[in-house]
């Protein structure tokens, strides 16, 4: 029987930059919760151990004080690629008895059960990536489970996700699904289907539709009036969801943000704000990002095709209609901004400016369509202290260190523009 789990990066992480140079990707966002929260709710009584780059090691420990971090006790263990989404399927699929097994889709890594001198000799490697390589003489069995491999595909599974850890969350909740206030005028259809958690409030003219999916409204979060919000949804705690909002399905809105003018298909990381009109579409937003007002992206080519993507300076084919704009972490828009199709926007970058900027914006850009230069790095970390202190939080000595190997790692990516150093 495995008595330790252990989620895991393998070499394509780097499919998923920039949402996790500041992150694994286990803690990306699909649906209500994580990655790493998922395989928490179907696992909560076996011990977890997080694996990780080198560079985030001190970071996630930090978060994580209680966690092991890139070391594992234990006997018998089962590593789980952070790219998967755990839900009962998987849960369904990967035992947690029997011999060592390996567990594949295709090409890719799923999971492994391991025991022995096997988990020994991986309990040495953990400072390192794993690939297929780690996990020979096991017994192989495909399966079939979701897994993210580009940032597109968090924003795809959204919708299911929302649903799934909704009926998983509300197995285990006690108590009315109403446990906030909701003032009279406000209209709540199909209120079974909604939950509303302690200290929320919605407002009167407020309209929480849950016709065509749940809605779930976290701790102490305001949905101010004339607001509407369309399921499968879900707003964290501590957020605000703004006068007048129009938040459609499938959206994920993580906790302590502000939200506002259209959202449609996207996850808002957490602590990001998009207060004012404006259009987000099929997005992904990472922490501390500030949208300016009136800023739209697109996220439907005019031809109806299939959105091609900047990864990597290569150029991926998305196989998807709709795909908007990916933003890093620490990022900000101009007011009036506009992002073309399948913008992807590096970390701690400031766009600003007429006209569409470029499809590929690299980390710590300053700039928009007219000129693009490099972000000086000690101005990006004192606007980044000021944005956290906003909100009560400050960032360490850890975080600051952070930060700066992010700007040395980053650093090609500019190069390959022409943009100073």
């Amino acid at each position: 029987m495995v008595d330790r789990i252990c989620l895991f990066e393998g070499i394509y992480y780097s499919r998923l930059l920039p949402l996790v140079y500041f992150r694994p990707q286990y803690d990306l966002r699909c649906g209500i919760l994580t990655l790493r929260e998922k395989v928490r709710l179907y696992y909560p009584d076996i011990p977890l151990s997080l694996h990780c780059r080198n560079y985030l090691q001190d970071s996630l420990q930090q978060q994580n004080q209680h966690t092991e971090v890139n070391k594992i006790s234990g006997d018998n263990c089962l590593f789980i690629n952070g790219r998967v989404i755990v839900d009962s399927k998987f849960v369904e699929q990967v035992s947690l008895k029997g011999p060592d097994t390996l567990y594949v889709k295709g090409d890719s890594i799923i999971a492994a059960k391991v025991t022995g001198s096997k988990l020994e000799e991986l309990k040495h490697q953990m400072h390192d990536l794993f690939t297929h390589s780690d996990f020979t003489d096991l017994v192989k069995k495909e399966i079939d489970v979701k897994m993210v491999n580009y940032p597109w595909d968090l924003c795809t599974h959204n919708r299911d996700q929302i649903i799934s850890d909704f009926n998983k969350l509300m197995e285990l909740n006690s108590g009315s699904m109403i446990k906030g206030k909701v003032y009279e005028g406000a209209h709540l259809v199909n209120p079974g289907n909604i939950f509303i958690d302690e200290g929320a409030k919605v407002k009167p003219c407020a309209v929480l539709d849950a016709e065509a999916g749940p809605i779930y409204i976290g701790k102490n979060t305001t949905v101010f009036p004339n607001a509407t919000i369309e399921g499968p949804a879900f707003v964290g705690n501590n957020s605000q969801i703004k006068i007048g909002a129009k938040i459609y399905e499938n959206t994920s809105i993580g906790e302590v943000c502000k939200v506002g003018g259209e959202v449609e298909g996207s996850i808002i990381h957490s602590y990001s704000n998009k207060q004012h009109d404006g259009f987000l579409g099929h997005s992904y937003i990472g922490m501390w990002v500030n949208l300016g007002a009136d800023t739209n992206n697109s996220d439907l080519k005019n031809n109806y095709g299939s959105v091609k993507v900047i990864i990597n300076d290569e150029q991926v084919e998305s196989g998807s209609m709709f795909v908007g704009v990916t933003v890093g972490d620490h990022s900000k828009s101009g007011i009036n901004t506009m992002f073309n199709t399948g913008t992807v926007v590096g970390v701690s970058s400031n766009i600003f400016g007429a006209g569409f900027p470029a499809k590929y914006i690299p980390s710590f850009s300053w700039g928009g369509a007219e000129a693009i230069t490099s972000y000086d790095l000690e101005r990006s970390l004192e606007v980044a202290k000021r944005v956290m202190a906003r909100r009560k939080i400050q960032m360490t000595e850890v975080d600051e260190k952070l930060f700066r190997k992010i700007f040395d790692l980053t650093k090609e990516e500019r190069r390959r523009r022409g943009m100073p150093n």
